[in-house]
């Protein structure tokens, strides 16, 4: 027993050197790729490893595309794994445009990739164009009545502008800008109703999609209502403000006019208290007079008659004329 034991160390140990090679090793992913022509060595597949490249990630790609019949290598494919990029799209997308005759380079579709965009999907759209629908537009015609549009925008990649082109928010703009031009153009509303294909040629004719990492093929009016008479309700609202401004002005005059009664009765006033003042003064006068000798008893009689005269007369003119008449106040 003691001497079989070195044995079975040494076969223990020769196990676990064999499942941790096996393991740092992919000998399954180096078979299928032997067996499906692709050429990837070992020491390749252990530089993967060591270089913390998941070697499934590159080399099945590769097997995918050299079975489509695309020249590709393994260096290629492992620089783009490294780069960031997803090899398994890049290489779905390649295939895709082989199959589609659209003419796309390894470096065209890397790019793509790596610039954030489906490069898969932007082949598929190549193929078949995607529709997209813009919002609800509300302009106003001449006439001011309101006009409310909805569009489809039938769009396909443009490959070619993928990198560094605008996307689906752009084209979605300038489809909006392009229909309240044109119905901001039109004389009346009823125009735009009639021929509401004058506005999808009107904005095709324009070029919205330059700049863009897509190509505009048609543009469809799915839909147009009459909105709010803009119009009439801008002229409602502008009588509407002359008429608090009219207000304001009349009642800053009535505040004058106001302010004007208020300086005149205080101007009567006055003089009112200056006539009190001044007729206070009288009888000291008579009595001075009187005291000097300046005026006799008889003068002063005559001048008590003359006072009760006047007073008689202002009474009785007051008798036929009705309570409240004007005049009463500048007699008083």
């Amino acid at each position: 027993m003691s001497e079989l034991l070195p044995f079975l160390v040494l076969l223990v140990l020769i196990i676990i050197g064999f499942s941790v090679l096996f393991s740092f090793i992919p000998l399954r992913l180096w078979i299928a790729a032997l067996a499906a022509g692709v050429r990837v060595g070992i020491i390749t597949l252990i530089g993967m490893r060591l270089r913390r490249v998941v070697p499934a990630k590159v080399v099945e790609p590769l097997i995918k595309a050299t079975k489509a019949g695309l020249e590709l290598n393994v260096n290629k494919l492992e620089g783009h794994y490294l780069a960031g990029g997803n090899v398994d799209r890049v290489v779905n997308a390649l295939i895709a445009a082989q199959r589609a005759d659209i003419e796309l380079g390894f470096e065209r579709a890397a790019a793509i990739d790596l610039a954030g965009r489906n490069v898969l999907q932007a082949v598929q759209m190549s193929v078949n164009p995607k529709v997209i629908e813009t919002p609800v537009v509300a302009a106003v015609a001449k006439d001011g009545i309101e006009v409310k549009a909805k569009a489809r925008v039938t769009v396909r990649a443009n490959i070619d502008r993928l990198v560094g082109g605008a996307g689906e928010e752009t084209i979605i703009a300038r489809v909006g800008e392009g229909i309240v031009t044109t119905i901001g153009s039109a004389r009346t509303h009823k125009e735009v109703l009639e021929n509401p294909d004058a506005i999808s040629h009107t904005v095709l004719n324009k070029g919205l999609d330059a700049g863009t990492a897509f190509e505009i093929l048609s543009i469809d009016i799915a839909d147009v209502d009459v909105g709010k008479n803009i119009g009439a309700q801008l002229q409602t609202d502008q009588a509407e403000a002359d008429k608090r401004i009219a207000q304001a002005k009349a009642e800053e005059r009535r505040a004058m006019a106001v302010a004007r009664e208020q300086e005149m009765k205080a101007a009567v006033q006055e003089m009112r208290a200056k006539v009190v003042e001044a007729e206070a003064e009288v009888p000291k006068a008579i009595a001075s007079a009187l005291r000097d000798g300046k005026l006799g008893v008889m003068d002063y009689y005559n001048l008590q008659n003359i006072y009760a005269d006047t007073q008689m007369r202002d009474s009785i003119s007051k008798m036929g004329k009705p309570e409240g008449q004007p005049g009463d106040e500048n007699r008083k």
